[in-house]
């Protein structure tokens, strides 16, 4: 998790506190929708959640490296 490492490094605490809460919520959502389909690409997340691309790879790789998806 280096990138984090930078982004703790970098971002005021205010700043990540509210990032962190952002994603918290983002992720019930992303949690909600992929619930019962058998796989959500990226490139539908971004689509659908209006984030980019590395976004919804960054919340894919995130959610099944905590084995949530």
């Amino acid at each position: 998790m280096q990138q984090e490492a930078v982004l703790e490094a970098l971002a005021p605490t205010a700043i990540r506190t509210l990032f962190e809460d952002w994603m918290t919520q983002l992720e019930k959502e992303v949690l909600t929708f992929v619930k019962g389909k058998r796989d959500v690409s990226p490139e539908v997340l971004a689509k659908e959640f209006n984030i980019s691309l590395e976004s919804g790879k960054y919340l894919v790789k995130r959610l099944k490296e905590e084995g949530k998806i």
